[in-house]
């Protein structure tokens, strides 16, 4: 029997983890039937709570919220997005405006078009709300993006100086590219052009927000594997700059050496503001700009936790909140938890959104849903 190359093989475990990011995960819970029974057992802060928002959006990943209230909903697998409005009787009507589509995680809304991320590719809907329920047609707005899968599904958000933000992960658990384009955040304007890298040295990031005061960007990124349970953590970055290299593949967290780059010199690379959990998947993130949730939320950033696919005791599957001090990170303390009963998870949370009055959405890519949290006190 032939011996497996390290590279051949490095590359199968890497898309055996997309794969499970999907939301595959070793376990049963035989009594969840559906997304409803699943948020009974969600624990929150006193004064706090949880309800379906939207049901069967099947593979709901990254959210984004119109002016006109139109949530637009990017899936992977699916090959869909979606469109939620709210219906006379209250309830949320789902339409899908585009399918067939090459894991289409990414959405963002700008002047009236929506944005849509592919693996290679970004698209634009003009006028897309004028046009929901009537097959719209998109322009390519770049195509000039890798198209290697692993790593490949794309957050995207348009930052504050107008430009539309576009990381491009690396195509694999460790290793070096000759291809700049990965491991970056890329950034272009809004019809395409001007296409650069803003920030290197990122493995992987599937969310991230500016501080709504000092706008500077920040991102969480997704550790390596096959070092244990416990390393690397994943991470929360701060880029307020661009140019910044963060260390991957040399070095992670604070400044530790990857063993494959024991020579390294982490002080060159910009170390992480905060330490997350190990392998916990952190994707979606959002400053909490409303005013419903109490005072000392205010300013703090939820990230919402995929959860791990091959720790041994399953972490994350959780809304985490990260209290800021002056434009710190101070804790890091879990908000919601539930998704994951003993070893096993009925949904995985993806990406948050603040609403107009000041909930908070959360899409789950497992249970097929969307949940609003409210606050009413005591």
């Amino acid at each position: 029997m032939k011996r497996i190359p390290p590279v051949v093989l490095a590359f199968v475990l890497s898309a055996l983890c997309a794969f499970a990011a999907c939301g595959l995960l070793a376990g049963k819970l035989p009594s969840f039937t559906g997304p409803e029974s699943g948020i009974k057992d969600i624990t929150l802060p006193q004064g706090f709570s949880i309800e379906l928002f939207a049901r069967d959006v099947t593979g709901a990943r990254s959210l984004t919220l119109t002016p006109g209230g139109t949530l637009f909903v990017g899936t992977r697998g699916t090959g869909k997005v979606y469109a939620l409005r709210q219906a006379p009787d209250g309830k949320q009507r789902i339409s899908t405006i585009a399918a067939g589509l090459h894991h289409p995680n990414g959405v963002a809304f700008k002047d009236g078009s929506l944005y849509v991320a592919e693996i290679s590719r970004v698209l634009r809907f003009e006028n897309i709300e004028k046009s929901l329920g009537k097959s719209p047609q998109y322009t390519v707005v770049t195509g000039a993006l890798p198209d290697k899968e692993a790593h490949g599904w794309k957050f995207i958000r348009f930052g504050p100086d107008g430009k539309l933000y576009i990381p491009v992960g690396m195509p694999c658990n460790i290793c070096e590219e000759e291809d700049k384009r990965f491991g970056t955040i890329m950034r272009c304007n809004p019809d395409g052009s001007g296409l650069e890298i803003y920030a290197s040295g990122v493995r992987n990031t599937v969310g991230f927000d500016w501080h709504p005061e000092t706008r500077e960007l920040w991102f969480t990124e997704n550790g390596r594997d096959r070092l244990g349970d416990d390393i690397p953590p994943d991470e929360l970055n701060r880029a307020p700059v661009q140019g910044m290299h963060f260390g991957f593949p040399y070095c992670y967290g604070k400044g530790e050496n990857n063993p494959e780059f024991k020579g390294a010199e982490c002080g060159q690379y910009t170390p992480a503001e905060l330490e997350l959990g190990p392998h916990v998947a952190a994707l979606g993130m959002r400053f909490y700009t409303g005013s419903m949730f109490p005072s000392r939320y205010r300013g703090g950033i939820f990230i919402a936790e995929h959860g791990s696919w091959n720790r041994s005791t399953p972490i994350g599957y959780r809304i985490m909140f990260v209290r800021m001090e002056k434009g710190k990170p101070v804790s890091y303390d879990v908000f919601a938890e539930g998704w994951l009963q003993g070893s096993a998870a009925w949904g995985r949370p993806v990406d948050v959104e603040v609403m107009p009055d000041g909930s908070l959405l959360v899409s789950d890519d497992k249970a097929d849903a969307i949940y609003r949290i409210s606050y009413k006190g005591q």
